[in-house]
Protein backbone atom coordinates (compact mmCIF):
# COMPACT_ATOMS: atom_id res chain seq x y z
CA UNK A 1 0.00 0.00 0.00
CA UNK A 2 1.49 3.58 -1.32
CA UNK A 3 0.51 6.10 0.67
CA UNK A 4 2.41 9.17 -0.91
CA UNK A 5 1.26 12.39 0.47
CA UNK A 6 2.89 14.37 -1.95
CA UNK A 7 1.13 12.45 -4.87
CA UNK A 8 -2.20 12.22 -2.81
CA UNK A 9 -2.16 16.34 -2.03
CA UNK A 10 -1.51 17.11 -5.87
CA UNK A 11 -4.76 15.43 -6.50
CA UNK A 12 -6.63 17.94 -4.85
CA UNK A 13 -4.09 21.01 -5.20
CA UNK A 14 -6.78 22.71 -7.29
CA UNK A 15 -8.45 23.48 -3.79
CA UNK A 16 -5.79 23.58 -1.68
CA UNK A 17 -6.26 27.38 -0.90
CA UNK A 18 -7.39 29.68 1.51
CA UNK A 19 -10.45 30.91 -0.96
CA UNK A 20 -11.64 27.88 -2.46
CA UNK A 21 -14.06 25.50 -0.82
CA UNK A 22 -12.41 22.01 -0.71
CA UNK A 23 -12.58 18.53 0.84
CA UNK A 24 -12.05 16.25 3.56
CA UNK A 25 -9.85 12.80 2.84
CA UNK A 26 -9.80 9.58 4.94
CA UNK A 27 -7.58 6.55 3.26
CA UNK A 28 -8.71 3.84 5.34
CA UNK A 29 -6.35 0.79 6.34
CA UNK A 30 -8.12 -2.16 8.33
CA UNK A 31 -10.02 -0.01 9.77
CA UNK A 32 -7.77 2.65 10.76
CA UNK A 33 -7.00 5.61 9.08
CA UNK A 34 -3.34 5.87 7.52
CA UNK A 35 -3.74 9.33 5.91
CA UNK A 36 -6.36 12.27 6.65
CA UNK A 37 -5.84 15.83 5.52
CA UNK A 38 -8.54 18.68 4.81
CA UNK A 39 -7.93 21.07 1.27
CA UNK A 40 -9.47 24.31 1.01
CA UNK A 41 -12.17 25.48 3.37
CA UNK A 42 -15.15 24.90 5.09
CA UNK A 43 -16.49 28.36 5.94
CA UNK A 44 -15.39 31.35 3.18
CA UNK A 45 -16.65 34.20 5.28
CA UNK A 46 -14.81 33.20 8.52
CA UNK A 47 -11.57 31.35 6.65
CA UNK A 48 -12.23 27.91 8.68
CA UNK A 49 -10.16 25.94 7.13
CA UNK A 50 -11.46 22.02 6.37
CA UNK A 51 -10.21 19.73 8.88
CA UNK A 52 -10.77 15.96 9.15
CA UNK A 53 -13.02 16.63 11.52
CA UNK A 54 -15.32 19.11 9.40
CA UNK A 55 -18.89 17.84 9.72
CA UNK A 56 -20.31 17.30 5.77
CA UNK A 57 -23.80 17.12 4.55
CA UNK A 58 -23.60 13.62 2.56
CA UNK A 59 -26.65 13.78 0.92
CA UNK A 60 -27.19 9.91 -0.65
CA UNK A 61 -24.40 8.12 1.55
CA UNK A 62 -27.26 8.19 4.04
CA UNK A 63 -28.87 5.46 2.10
CA UNK A 64 -26.47 2.57 3.58
CA UNK A 65 -27.39 3.72 7.06
CA UNK A 66 -30.99 3.60 6.97
CA UNK A 67 -30.86 0.05 5.23
CA UNK A 68 -28.85 -0.70 8.06
CA UNK A 69 -31.78 0.15 10.74
CA UNK A 70 -33.91 -1.82 8.94
CA UNK A 71 -31.73 -4.87 8.63
CA UNK A 72 -31.49 -4.58 12.23
CA UNK A 73 -35.15 -4.10 12.70
CA UNK A 74 -35.47 -7.33 10.73
CA UNK A 75 -32.90 -9.58 11.98
CA UNK A 76 -35.34 -8.83 15.23
CA UNK A 77 -38.83 -10.03 13.42
CA UNK A 78 -40.20 -6.57 13.64
CA UNK A 79 -40.33 -6.66 9.88
CA UNK A 80 -39.71 -8.33 7.01
CA UNK A 81 -38.19 -7.65 3.59
CA UNK A 82 -41.16 -8.75 2.11
CA UNK A 83 -43.99 -7.09 3.82
CA UNK A 84 -45.82 -4.69 1.86
CA UNK A 85 -45.00 -1.60 2.74
CA UNK A 86 -48.69 -0.35 2.54
CA UNK A 87 -48.88 -2.19 5.89
CA UNK A 88 -46.52 0.51 7.38
CA UNK A 89 -47.73 3.24 5.02
CA UNK A 90 -51.25 2.94 3.70
CA UNK A 91 -50.66 6.53 2.14
CA UNK A 92 -48.87 4.89 -0.90
CA UNK A 93 -51.37 3.92 -3.24
CA UNK A 94 -51.85 0.12 -4.06
CA UNK A 95 -51.61 0.15 -7.84
CA UNK A 96 -53.00 -3.52 -7.77
CA UNK A 97 -49.46 -4.86 -7.09
CA UNK A 98 -47.39 -5.20 -3.96
CA UNK A 99 -44.68 -3.42 -3.36
CA UNK A 100 -41.92 -5.00 -0.69
CA UNK A 101 -39.58 -3.23 2.10
CA UNK A 102 -36.93 -5.22 -0.27
CA UNK A 103 -38.19 -3.48 -3.48
CA UNK A 104 -37.38 0.05 -1.40
CA UNK A 105 -34.09 -1.15 -0.55
CA UNK A 106 -33.51 -2.04 -4.42
CA UNK A 107 -34.81 0.85 -6.02
CA UNK A 108 -37.12 -1.66 -7.62
CA UNK A 109 -40.13 -0.39 -6.43
CA UNK A 110 -41.61 1.20 -9.59
CA UNK A 111 -42.45 4.65 -7.19
CA UNK A 112 -41.70 7.96 -8.85
CA UNK A 113 -38.83 9.98 -6.95
CA UNK A 114 -40.14 12.86 -4.71
CA UNK A 115 -37.73 15.21 -5.67
CA UNK A 116 -38.35 15.60 -9.20
CA UNK A 117 -41.98 15.24 -8.46
CA UNK A 118 -41.82 18.09 -5.76
CA UNK A 119 -39.86 20.40 -8.46
CA UNK A 120 -42.70 19.53 -11.23
CA UNK A 121 -45.29 20.80 -8.33
CA UNK A 122 -43.75 24.34 -8.87
CA UNK A 123 -41.09 23.51 -5.59
CA UNK A 124 -37.94 25.27 -5.74
CA UNK A 125 -34.26 24.44 -4.54
CA UNK A 126 -34.43 26.69 -1.67
CA UNK A 127 -38.10 25.49 -0.37
CA UNK A 128 -38.60 23.56 3.29
CA UNK A 129 -39.11 19.75 1.98
CA UNK A 130 -40.58 17.56 5.12
CA UNK A 131 -41.73 14.21 5.79
CA UNK A 132 -45.55 14.96 5.48
CA UNK A 133 -44.55 16.60 2.08
CA UNK A 134 -43.23 13.77 0.71
CA UNK A 135 -46.53 11.77 1.94
CA UNK A 136 -48.26 14.43 0.35
CA UNK A 137 -46.77 14.17 -3.23
CA UNK A 138 -46.51 10.46 -2.98
CA UNK A 139 -49.70 9.51 -2.20
CA UNK A 140 -51.43 11.79 -5.07
CA UNK A 141 -49.32 9.55 -7.88
CA UNK A 142 -51.98 7.96 -10.08
CA UNK A 143 -49.34 5.21 -11.72
CA UNK A 144 -45.70 4.22 -10.86
CA UNK A 145 -43.26 3.90 -13.52
CA UNK A 146 -42.99 0.63 -13.81
CA UNK A 147 -43.94 -2.51 -12.19
CA UNK A 148 -42.24 -3.59 -8.78
CA UNK A 149 -39.23 -5.79 -9.83
CA UNK A 150 -39.89 -5.22 -13.47
CA UNK A 151 -36.82 -2.58 -13.38
CA UNK A 152 -34.10 -0.13 -11.55
CA UNK A 153 -35.01 2.63 -11.08
CA UNK A 154 -33.57 5.15 -8.67
CA UNK A 155 -36.33 6.65 -6.01
CA UNK A 156 -35.64 8.96 -3.13
CA UNK A 157 -39.52 8.31 -2.54
CA UNK A 158 -38.55 4.97 -1.48
CA UNK A 159 -35.63 6.00 1.09
CA UNK A 160 -38.00 8.48 2.68
CA UNK A 161 -40.44 5.76 3.01
CA UNK A 162 -37.62 3.30 4.69
CA UNK A 163 -37.82 6.53 7.54
CA UNK A 164 -41.47 6.54 8.33
CA UNK A 165 -41.16 3.09 8.72
CA UNK A 166 -38.48 3.01 10.70
CA UNK A 167 -40.43 5.52 13.02
CA UNK A 168 -43.39 3.38 12.92
CA UNK A 169 -42.37 0.17 13.61
CA UNK A 170 -39.85 1.27 16.36
CA UNK A 171 -41.36 4.13 18.12
CA UNK A 172 -37.72 5.92 17.45
CA UNK A 173 -37.44 8.27 14.63
CA UNK A 174 -34.71 7.53 12.26
CA UNK A 175 -32.46 10.25 13.92
CA UNK A 176 -33.28 8.28 17.68
CA UNK A 177 -32.90 4.53 16.44
CA UNK A 178 -29.30 5.30 14.14
CA UNK A 179 -28.16 7.35 17.26
CA UNK A 180 -28.73 4.55 19.36
CA UNK A 181 -27.97 1.24 17.19
CA UNK A 182 -25.02 2.69 15.23
CA UNK A 183 -23.28 5.40 15.92
CA UNK A 184 -23.02 5.01 20.19
CA UNK A 185 -21.95 1.78 19.89
CA UNK A 186 -19.25 2.64 16.56
CA UNK A 187 -18.15 5.98 18.74
CA UNK A 188 -19.19 8.35 15.45
CA UNK A 189 -19.79 11.18 17.99
CA UNK A 190 -19.89 13.60 15.10
CA UNK A 191 -22.55 11.76 13.22
CA UNK A 192 -26.19 12.76 13.33
CA UNK A 193 -29.57 12.42 11.17
CA UNK A 194 -29.67 16.06 10.46
CA UNK A 195 -34.17 16.15 10.79
CA UNK A 196 -34.44 20.07 12.01
CA UNK A 197 -32.76 22.46 9.55
CA UNK A 198 -33.02 25.16 11.99
CA UNK A 199 -30.41 23.30 14.44
CA UNK A 200 -26.72 24.48 15.30
CA UNK A 201 -24.12 22.21 14.38
CA UNK A 202 -20.78 22.93 15.78
CA UNK A 203 -18.55 22.37 13.27
CA UNK A 204 -20.50 21.86 10.02
CA UNK A 205 -19.20 23.13 6.63
CA UNK A 206 -20.73 25.51 4.65
CA UNK A 207 -21.38 24.47 0.70
CA UNK A 208 -21.44 26.66 -2.25
CA UNK A 209 -21.82 26.53 -5.81
CA UNK A 210 -20.85 28.81 -9.13
CA UNK A 211 -22.96 31.79 -10.00
CA UNK A 212 -23.54 32.43 -13.55
CA UNK A 213 -22.16 35.83 -13.20
CA UNK A 214 -19.10 34.94 -11.70
CA UNK A 215 -18.11 33.84 -8.09
CA UNK A 216 -19.88 31.51 -5.81
CA UNK A 217 -23.00 31.63 -4.16
CA UNK A 218 -23.66 29.55 -0.28
CA UNK A 219 -25.86 26.40 -1.26
CA UNK A 220 -27.29 24.60 1.79
CA UNK A 221 -30.34 22.37 1.32
CA UNK A 222 -33.18 22.84 3.73
CA UNK A 223 -34.40 19.55 4.31
CA UNK A 224 -36.76 18.12 7.69
CA UNK A 225 -36.71 14.81 5.57
CA UNK A 226 -34.71 11.99 6.52
CA UNK A 227 -33.70 8.26 5.28
CA UNK A 228 -32.65 9.01 1.35
CA UNK A 229 -30.48 11.76 2.75
CA UNK A 230 -29.92 14.28 5.68
CA UNK A 231 -26.61 12.71 7.21
CA UNK A 232 -24.34 14.40 9.12
CA UNK A 233 -20.58 12.71 9.53
CA UNK A 234 -16.95 13.32 9.21
CA UNK A 235 -14.36 11.29 7.38
CA UNK A 236 -13.43 10.41 10.59
CA UNK A 237 -16.35 9.22 11.44
CA UNK A 238 -16.69 6.99 7.97
CA UNK A 239 -14.08 5.51 9.23
CA UNK A 240 -15.74 3.93 11.94
CA UNK A 241 -18.65 2.81 9.78
CA UNK A 242 -15.85 1.00 7.27
CA UNK A 243 -14.31 -0.81 10.17
CA UNK A 244 -17.54 -2.32 11.02
CA UNK A 245 -17.79 -4.34 7.56
CA UNK A 246 -15.02 -5.68 8.75
CA UNK A 247 -15.53 -6.54 12.97
CA UNK A 248 -19.48 -6.20 12.58
CA UNK A 249 -19.67 -5.26 15.68
CA UNK A 250 -23.06 -3.67 14.94
CA UNK A 251 -25.50 -6.46 12.97
CA UNK A 252 -22.59 -9.12 12.99
CA UNK A 253 -22.17 -11.68 10.35
CA UNK A 254 -25.75 -12.45 9.16
CA UNK A 255 -26.32 -8.61 8.34
CA UNK A 256 -23.16 -7.42 7.27
CA UNK A 257 -23.55 -9.80 4.65
CA UNK A 258 -26.97 -8.55 3.81
CA UNK A 259 -26.11 -5.14 3.44
CA UNK A 260 -23.35 -6.10 0.50
CA UNK A 261 -25.53 -8.71 -1.23
CA UNK A 262 -27.48 -7.41 -4.22
CA UNK A 263 -31.00 -7.57 -5.49
CA UNK A 264 -31.97 -8.90 -8.43
CA UNK A 265 -35.22 -8.51 -10.72
CA UNK A 266 -38.16 -10.50 -11.16
CA UNK A 267 -36.82 -12.27 -14.47
CA UNK A 268 -33.55 -12.84 -12.30
CA UNK A 269 -31.80 -10.26 -13.89
CA UNK A 270 -28.58 -8.73 -11.89
CA UNK A 271 -28.40 -6.18 -9.97
CA UNK A 272 -25.46 -4.10 -8.37
CA UNK A 273 -27.24 -2.22 -5.74
CA UNK A 274 -27.47 -3.80 -2.20
CA UNK A 275 -28.12 -2.35 1.13
CA UNK A 276 -27.30 1.58 -0.06
CA UNK A 277 -24.43 0.12 -1.24
CA UNK A 278 -23.32 -0.53 -5.06
CA UNK A 279 -21.15 -3.98 -5.39
CA UNK A 280 -19.39 -4.08 -8.33
CA UNK A 281 -15.69 -3.84 -10.19
CA UNK A 282 -12.92 -1.42 -10.82
CA UNK A 283 -10.01 -2.78 -12.45
CA UNK A 284 -10.30 -5.86 -11.83
CA UNK A 285 -11.20 -5.59 -8.03
CA UNK A 286 -14.28 -5.66 -6.26
CA UNK A 287 -15.58 -2.27 -4.78
CA UNK A 288 -18.21 -1.40 -2.61
CA UNK A 289 -19.21 2.38 -3.19
CA UNK A 290 -22.28 5.11 -2.83
CA UNK A 291 -21.97 9.32 -4.20
CA UNK A 292 -23.86 11.95 -1.81
CA UNK A 293 -24.99 15.17 -4.16
CA UNK A 294 -27.11 18.02 -2.68
CA UNK A 295 -27.37 21.54 -3.18
CA UNK A 296 -23.15 22.09 -2.76
CA UNK A 297 -22.68 18.99 -0.85
CA UNK A 298 -20.83 16.23 -2.95
CA UNK A 299 -19.19 13.02 -1.38
CA UNK A 300 -18.29 9.63 -1.85
CA UNK A 301 -17.44 6.29 -0.29
CA UNK A 302 -15.62 3.89 -1.90
CA UNK A 303 -14.47 0.37 -0.26
CA UNK A 304 -12.15 -2.14 -1.35
CA UNK A 305 -13.11 -5.32 0.90
CA UNK A 306 -10.61 -7.73 -0.31
CA UNK A 307 -7.74 -4.87 0.65
CA UNK A 308 -9.54 -3.52 3.63
CA UNK A 309 -8.96 -0.54 2.24
CA UNK A 310 -11.21 2.63 1.98
CA UNK A 311 -11.42 6.08 0.88
CA UNK A 312 -13.74 8.31 2.37
CA UNK A 313 -13.92 12.20 -0.03
CA UNK A 314 -16.38 15.07 1.35
CA UNK A 315 -16.66 18.07 -0.54
CA UNK A 316 -18.48 21.42 -0.07
CA UNK A 317 -18.54 22.51 -3.97
CA UNK A 318 -21.00 21.43 -6.35
CA UNK A 319 -18.76 21.56 -9.46
CA UNK A 320 -16.44 18.84 -7.47
CA UNK A 321 -16.60 15.46 -8.40
CA UNK A 322 -15.42 13.49 -5.49
CA UNK A 323 -15.96 9.78 -6.94
CA UNK A 324 -13.56 10.37 -9.52
CA UNK A 325 -11.07 12.07 -6.84
CA UNK A 326 -11.55 8.65 -4.77
CA UNK A 327 -10.33 6.67 -7.57
CA UNK A 328 -7.37 9.03 -8.43
CA UNK A 329 -6.44 8.38 -4.49
CA UNK A 330 -7.17 4.77 -5.15
CA UNK A 331 -4.71 4.55 -8.68
CA UNK A 332 -2.18 5.73 -6.14
CA UNK A 333 -2.60 3.79 -2.99
CA UNK A 334 -2.93 0.37 -4.71
CA UNK A 335 -1.27 0.79 -7.99
CA UNK A 336 0.38 -2.53 -7.58
CA UNK A 337 -2.56 -4.22 -6.14
CA UNK A 338 -4.76 -4.00 -9.39
CA UNK A 339 -5.49 -6.79 -11.89
CA UNK A 340 -6.24 -4.50 -14.74
CA UNK A 341 -4.10 -1.56 -15.67
CA UNK A 342 -5.00 2.11 -15.44
CA UNK A 343 -6.73 3.41 -18.79
CA UNK A 344 -4.75 5.61 -20.14
CA UNK A 345 -6.04 6.79 -23.54
CA UNK A 346 -5.71 9.66 -24.79
CA UNK A 347 -8.14 12.20 -26.75
CA UNK A 348 -7.40 12.07 -30.25
CA UNK A 349 -9.39 14.33 -33.46
CA UNK A 350 -12.69 12.86 -35.34
CA UNK A 351 -13.27 15.38 -38.09
CA UNK A 352 -16.13 13.73 -39.29
CA UNK A 353 -17.86 13.90 -35.87
CA UNK A 354 -21.07 15.69 -36.88
CA UNK A 355 -22.23 12.49 -38.46
CA UNK A 356 -23.48 11.18 -34.62
CA UNK A 357 -25.19 14.52 -34.37
CA UNK A 358 -29.27 14.07 -33.20
CA UNK A 359 -31.37 13.42 -30.56
CA UNK A 360 -30.89 9.49 -29.09
CA UNK A 361 -34.17 7.58 -27.56
CA UNK A 362 -33.81 4.72 -24.90
CA UNK A 363 -36.62 2.19 -26.21
CA UNK A 364 -37.32 0.75 -22.57
CA UNK A 365 -37.44 3.99 -20.61
CA UNK A 366 -37.74 6.46 -22.93
CA UNK A 367 -35.20 8.89 -21.29
CA UNK A 368 -33.46 11.49 -24.25
CA UNK A 369 -29.85 11.90 -24.77
CA UNK A 370 -29.00 15.03 -27.10
CA UNK A 371 -25.61 14.82 -29.18
CA UNK A 372 -24.41 18.38 -30.88
CA UNK A 373 -22.20 19.31 -33.66
CA UNK A 374 -20.35 22.69 -31.99
CA UNK A 375 -16.95 22.48 -32.31
CA UNK A 376 -16.79 18.66 -32.17
CA UNK A 377 -19.58 17.12 -30.22
CA UNK A 378 -21.38 18.27 -26.87
CA UNK A 379 -23.97 16.32 -25.04
CA UNK A 380 -26.88 17.85 -23.62
CA UNK A 381 -29.90 19.74 -24.50
CA UNK A 382 -28.84 22.44 -22.47
CA UNK A 383 -25.43 23.68 -21.78
CA UNK A 384 -24.44 21.39 -23.79
CA UNK A 385 -20.84 19.49 -22.46
CA UNK A 386 -17.80 19.00 -24.44
CA UNK A 387 -17.25 15.21 -25.67
CA UNK A 388 -13.72 13.89 -26.49
CA UNK A 389 -12.85 11.07 -28.45
CA UNK A 390 -10.25 8.55 -27.03
CA UNK A 391 -8.59 6.00 -28.69
CA UNK A 392 -10.42 3.02 -27.27
CA UNK A 393 -13.19 4.37 -29.85
CA UNK A 394 -15.29 5.96 -27.20
CA UNK A 395 -16.60 9.54 -26.05
CA UNK A 396 -15.92 10.92 -23.17
CA UNK A 397 -17.24 13.74 -21.29
CA UNK A 398 -14.71 16.38 -20.98
CA UNK A 399 -13.43 15.89 -17.11
CA UNK A 400 -15.59 12.90 -16.27
CA UNK A 401 -13.49 9.96 -17.62
CA UNK A 402 -15.85 7.69 -16.19
CA UNK A 403 -18.46 8.43 -18.58
CA UNK A 404 -18.28 7.09 -21.99
CA UNK A 405 -20.56 6.68 -24.92
CA UNK A 406 -19.88 4.97 -28.16
CA UNK A 407 -21.90 5.59 -31.21
CA UNK A 408 -22.91 2.56 -33.19
CA UNK A 409 -22.58 3.79 -36.84
CA UNK A 410 -24.50 0.99 -38.54
CA UNK A 411 -27.12 1.01 -36.28
CA UNK A 412 -27.64 4.72 -35.52
CA UNK A 413 -27.47 3.89 -32.22
CA UNK A 414 -25.80 5.24 -28.70
CA UNK A 415 -24.54 2.47 -26.01
CA UNK A 416 -23.79 4.41 -22.53
CA UNK A 417 -21.14 2.85 -20.87
CA UNK A 418 -20.35 2.83 -17.02
CA UNK A 419 -22.76 6.07 -17.07
CA UNK A 420 -22.98 8.39 -13.83
CA UNK A 421 -25.98 6.66 -12.25
CA UNK A 422 -25.85 3.25 -10.72
CA UNK A 423 -27.70 1.14 -13.34
CA UNK A 424 -27.69 -2.71 -12.69
CA UNK A 425 -28.50 -3.96 -16.15
CA UNK A 426 -26.27 -4.22 -19.19
CA UNK A 427 -25.35 -1.11 -20.58
CA UNK A 428 -28.34 1.18 -21.77
CA UNK A 429 -28.74 1.39 -25.89
CA UNK A 430 -30.47 4.58 -27.39
CA UNK A 431 -31.45 4.92 -30.95
CA UNK A 432 -31.35 7.57 -33.12
CA UNK A 433 -34.66 9.59 -33.23
CA UNK A 434 -33.79 12.69 -35.06
CA UNK A 435 -30.96 13.49 -37.08
CA UNK A 436 -28.78 17.24 -37.08
CA UNK A 437 -31.71 18.19 -39.36
CA UNK A 438 -34.50 17.55 -37.35
CA UNK A 439 -37.99 18.96 -38.85
CA UNK A 440 -39.74 22.07 -37.38
CA UNK A 441 -41.99 21.04 -34.48
CA UNK A 442 -45.48 20.66 -35.62
CA UNK A 443 -47.74 23.76 -35.22
CA UNK A 444 -50.33 23.15 -32.52
CA UNK A 445 -52.02 25.99 -30.22
CA UNK A 446 -50.42 26.68 -26.48
CA UNK A 447 -52.56 26.77 -23.40
CA UNK A 448 -52.29 26.05 -19.93
CA UNK A 449 -52.37 22.67 -18.40
CA UNK A 450 -53.15 21.13 -15.08
CA UNK A 451 -52.22 18.13 -12.97
CA UNK A 452 -53.80 16.62 -10.07
CA UNK A 453 -51.17 14.53 -9.42
CA UNK A 454 -48.59 17.15 -8.38
CA UNK A 455 -51.92 19.29 -7.70
CA UNK A 456 -50.38 22.73 -10.08
CA UNK A 457 -50.86 24.04 -13.56
CA UNK A 458 -48.23 25.24 -16.64
CA UNK A 459 -48.50 27.31 -19.19
CA UNK A 460 -46.80 26.24 -21.98
CA UNK A 461 -46.48 28.12 -25.45
CA UNK A 462 -45.23 26.92 -28.61
CA UNK A 463 -41.88 28.45 -30.37
CA UNK A 464 -40.02 28.19 -33.94
CA UNK A 465 -37.60 25.39 -32.27
CA UNK A 466 -39.41 24.47 -28.71
CA UNK A 467 -41.91 25.49 -26.16
CA UNK A 468 -41.63 27.60 -23.67
CA UNK A 469 -42.89 26.06 -19.99
CA UNK A 470 -44.08 28.81 -17.49
CA UNK A 471 -45.48 28.26 -13.69
CA UNK A 472 -46.24 30.95 -11.42
CA UNK A 473 -43.39 29.72 -8.60
CA UNK A 474 -40.69 29.15 -10.89
CA UNK A 475 -38.48 30.88 -13.70
CA UNK A 476 -40.05 30.10 -17.63
CA UNK A 477 -37.93 26.87 -19.00
CA UNK A 478 -37.38 26.60 -22.76
CA UNK A 479 -37.68 22.77 -24.29
CA UNK A 480 -36.37 21.81 -27.06
CA UNK A 481 -38.10 20.04 -30.22
CA UNK A 482 -36.52 16.28 -30.09
CA UNK A 483 -39.01 14.79 -32.71
CA UNK A 484 -42.53 14.38 -33.19
CA UNK A 485 -44.81 15.64 -30.31
CA UNK A 486 -42.04 15.40 -27.62
CA UNK A 487 -39.63 18.24 -26.27
CA UNK A 488 -37.12 17.71 -23.96
CA UNK A 489 -34.55 19.90 -21.62
CA UNK A 490 -31.75 17.95 -19.98
CA UNK A 491 -33.91 16.25 -17.53
CA UNK A 492 -37.29 16.79 -18.53
CA UNK A 493 -39.28 15.38 -21.20
CA UNK A 494 -42.55 16.51 -22.52
CA UNK A 495 -44.95 14.10 -25.16
CA UNK A 496 -48.18 16.09 -25.89
CA UNK A 497 -51.26 14.24 -26.26
CA UNK A 498 -54.04 14.76 -29.17
CA UNK A 499 -57.60 14.04 -29.67
CA UNK A 500 -59.00 12.06 -32.65
CA UNK A 501 -58.65 15.33 -34.66
CA UNK A 502 -55.14 16.50 -34.27
CA UNK A 503 -55.82 19.18 -31.40
CA UNK A 504 -53.15 18.94 -28.05
CA UNK A 505 -55.42 17.74 -24.60
CA UNK A 506 -52.99 17.54 -22.48
CA UNK A 507 -49.11 15.92 -21.79
CA UNK A 508 -47.18 13.43 -19.88
CA UNK A 509 -43.91 15.04 -18.54
CA UNK A 510 -40.75 12.80 -17.40
CA UNK A 511 -37.72 12.85 -15.93
CA UNK A 512 -34.72 10.05 -15.62
CA UNK A 513 -36.59 9.18 -12.67
CA UNK A 514 -40.43 9.88 -12.64
CA UNK A 515 -42.52 8.92 -16.07
CA UNK A 516 -45.89 10.27 -17.46
CA UNK A 517 -46.98 12.13 -14.95
CA UNK A 518 -50.10 13.47 -16.97
CA UNK A 519 -51.30 17.02 -17.48
CA UNK A 520 -54.95 18.19 -18.81
CA UNK A 521 -55.50 20.98 -20.67
CA UNK A 522 -57.39 23.38 -18.95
Amino acid sequence: MNVSAGVIDAIFAEWDRDDSPGCALAIIKDGQIVYARGYGMSNLEHRVPIAPDSIFHVASISKQFTDMCIALLAAEDRLSLDDDIREYVPEIPSYGDTKKIRNLIHHTSGLRDMWDLLAMAGWRDDDLITEDDMLWVASRQTAPNFRPGDEYVYSNTGYALLATIIHRVSGQTLREFAHERIFVPLGMTRTHVHDDHTEIVVGRTQAYEPRKSGGLRVSIPVFDVAGTTSLFTTVEDMARWDSNFDQRTVGGDAVIKQMLTPGSLNDGGPMSYAFGLNVHQYRGMQIVEHSGADAGYRAHYLRFPEERVAIVCLCNLSTMMPRNLALAVADVVLAERFPESLDESQPEPDADAARFAGVYRNPLTGDLLCVRADDGLRLGFDNPQKLERFDDGAYRIDGQSLTRLRFEERGNQLVLINGARYSPTPDPVYERVSGPDAARPPVWQGGTFSSDEVATTYHLEPTESGLTMSHFRLKDRTLHHAFGDTYAANNLRIELDRDDAGAVTGFRASTFRVRNVRFQRD
